[in-house]
């Protein structure tokens, strides 16, 4: 009996010690996360040091759409721990029960996001998500091409402009596509109304015949080559082409457009959930968040991180757009279903016309 006990005692503390190595797995491998995220979307070098901080690696693979990220993870095509949708996706797959609830105790580092960030409608509990970084949709041109009388006035028309035909580029995503047809309509870019749906579906087939392609991360290859001169993407991506070729120019239409807030999840299965809590506690470390924000040069809900950024980067209007630019935008809500098989069917049809 004796000896029973002293074996038990020693598998105790075997698998203590194993448990206490947080890089490794229990039979001693070295432990892993898969991360999902955007293109262009993360300094490199942060995920080298969280490695090398906690032994846990990171699998980071990229996606260019929220609906692309979206189908990848229902289709079961492959697993993942931390995902970094935006808004309205959070909401829809909060309502699919697809997203793991966090244990904040995990996330000290949350304290550091800004309260305006917090409780919003896409996850009001503040269950689901920890704020990653926030932006709004630009226009960008190219000022070598594009005649300085037709951006003065800083309006979405441009991306109607014939004189441009064949050299436009359009988001190769429903939502954010169909918004910029219904800004350019008057509409709410969240509409539920069929009609308005209709109505922006007919505009966006106005506009096909002077798009070059739709296309969603080779636009920085298509505008850094000047292969284009007119495409529609986030502020940050915009920042880093304009940081690349200083031909281009960027600006929030006059008429209005979507302001994002993209946030890290865990995904609900995961079985790494700790060190994906690990993970998103790091990326809201100030050191880590400030390099982070100096790469990719979206806005951030990091209060200490933007307060050490440089002044160029926190003064620049088109990443920290002024309040009565934020007032003309619009964040997504999650659609109703009626309203995204009508969306998808709609985006089918002018995508296969000819």
């Amino acid at each position: 009996m004796k000896k029973k006990i002293i074996s038990l005692i020693l598998c105790l503390v075997l698998l203590a010690a194993l448990s206490s190595c947080g890089g490794n797995g229990p039979s001693g491998e070295k432990q892993s996360i898969n991360v999902y995220n955007w293109g262009e979307y993360i300094d490199q070098s942060v995920l080298d040091d969280f490695e090398a901080e906690t032994g846990i690696h990171v699998n980071y693979t990229t996606y260019a759409s929220n609906e692309e990220m979206y189908s990848k993870i229902v289709s079961g095509a492959a697993s993942y721990d931390v995902i970094i949708p935006s808004e309205y996706m959070i909401s829809k797959m909060i309502s699919e029960d697809l997203l793991a609830e966090l244990d904040f105790s995990n996330i000290p580092n949350y304290k550091y996001i800004g309260e305006e960030y917090k409780g919003l409608s896409y996850d009001p509990d503040e269950k689901y998500s920890v704020p990653y970084t926030w932006g709004t949709v630009v226009i960008v041109y190219n000022t070598k091409y594009v005649d300085e009388e037709d951006v003065a006035d800083e309006s979405i028309d441009l991306l109607w402009n014939e004189k441009y035909a064949g050299n436009i580029l359009m988001f190769d995503n429903p939502r954010d596509a169909f918004a910029l047809a219904h800004v350019k309509l008057g509409h709410s870019m969240n509409t539920m109304n069929p009609e308005d749906w209709y109505e922006a579906a007919e505009e966006l087939k106005k506009q096909k015949p002077l798009v070059q392609a739709y296309v969603m991360d080779q636009i920085f290859d298509k505008m850094l080559n000047e292969e284009a001169y007119i495409a529609t993407y986030y502020a940050g991506d915009a920042i880093t082409m304009m940081d690349e070729n200083e031909d281009l120019a960027a600006y929030v239409p006059k008429e209005g457009a979507n302001m994002f807030f993209d946030s890290m999840c865990v995904l609900k299965g995961s079985q790494n959930k700790e060190a994906a809590e690990k993970f998103i506690n790091f990326m809201c470390e100030t050191e880590i968040a400030v390099r982070n924000a100096e790469e990719v040069w979206y806005a951030i809900p990091h209060t200490a991180a933007f307060e050490a950024l440089d002044p160029e980067q926190s003064g620049d209007p088109l990443v920290y757009p002024p309040q009565e630019v934020k007032d003309k935008c619009e964040v997504f809500i999650n659609l109703n279903e009626e309203t995204l098989i009508l969306q998808s069917e709609l985006w089918i049809n002018l995508k296969t016309q000819y």
